[in-house]
């Protein structure tokens, strides 16, 4: 159902918009309607699933010394007393904690997301809706906490939100992420990276899960390879040039290109040139 070429162009769309504020399921949505890919086949979104595990891969390379001390600190605190009062130690349970409440939206609401909620009329309302969250997210917030400060609570609440990107495809698991950080008083740099690191657990299973549905039904192997290479190289470019973005620059600009695209799809599904 998915030759070559379409699978470069979706792998180069979720490698570009897994991480940034934008809403990779929205856009992958969008791009499989205009390329004549029906959009609620279960293969289709198993194979949108496991090409985000390029992206989850680019992660684990871009950030590999951070998670090589995560990791150490981990095990060093299993065995040792005053090892576990670090600050390291303590965040790789807050990672592991709060994916819990992604994992058990997951599991409950799986015929939701994969029926009345896989439209792009949904689409189209969560991008303008999430752009709104954003916009006063990155308002509201004082940006005075560091990555440093990041609690238990900063940790659960960010890794919960991620629940309104699986029910509302196209609100973006990192917009809403990023937002929630922001509001909890963490400056922009700290938050993408708390967003990232929360990516791993949580899509990595996402991609893993919907396997089964990718190589079970009429997709070819050589395909979902191609748009997951093709994801993990896009989405590492992607990954440091959002990080080098956020250190001096607000969200503004993604705050008026999800508004833009989310009014373009909603003219594009009334008019009847998408169909939703």
């Amino acid at each position: 159902m998915i030759d070559i070429g379409q699978s470069v162009i979706l792998g180069v769309v979720e490698g570009l918009t897994e991480f940034l504020p934008v809403s990779s399921t929205g856009h992958l949505k969008i791009t499989e309607g205009l390329l004549g890919i029906p959009v609620d086949d279960q293969s289709v979104v198993g194979f949108t699933a496991v090409i985000q595990v390029g992206a989850i891969a680019a992660v684990l390379v871009y950030f590999f010394r951070d998670i090589a001390r995560f990791a150490g600190a981990w095990g060093r605190g299993l065995v040792n007393a005053e090892a576990r009062q670090e600050h390291d130690y303590k965040f790789s349970w807050w990672v592991i904690f709060a994916t819990i409440p992604i994992v058990v939206a997951g599991l409950l609401f799986q015929s939701l997301v994969k029926g009345p909620l896989a439209s792009l009329w949904v689409v189209a309302a969560s991008l303008i809706g999430g752009s709104v969250v954003m916009g006063l997210a990155d308002r509201l917030g004082t940006g005075k906490r560091t990555e440093g400060d990041v609690t238990l609570p900063d940790a659960m609440l960010v890794g919960a939100s991620q629940i309104l990107a699986l029910l509302f495809p196209g609100f973006s698991r990192s917009g809403a992420t990023i937002s929630t950080g922001l509001l909890r008083g963490l400056d922009r740099v700290a938050a993408t990276r708390l967003s990232f690191f929360l990516s791993i657990p949580a899509l990595t299973g996402a991609g893993l899960y919907e396997l089964k549905d990718a190589l079970g039904g009429n997709l070819d192997v050589v395909p979902l390879v191609v748009g997951t290479v093709v994801s993990f190289a896009v989405a590492y470019g992607a990954i440091a040039w959002l990080l080098k973005f956020v250190a001096g620059h607000t969200f503004t600009a993604f705050v008026v290109y999800r508004v833009i695209v989310g009014v373009a799809l909603l003219g594009l599904l009334g008019t009847g040139v998408l169909h939703g």
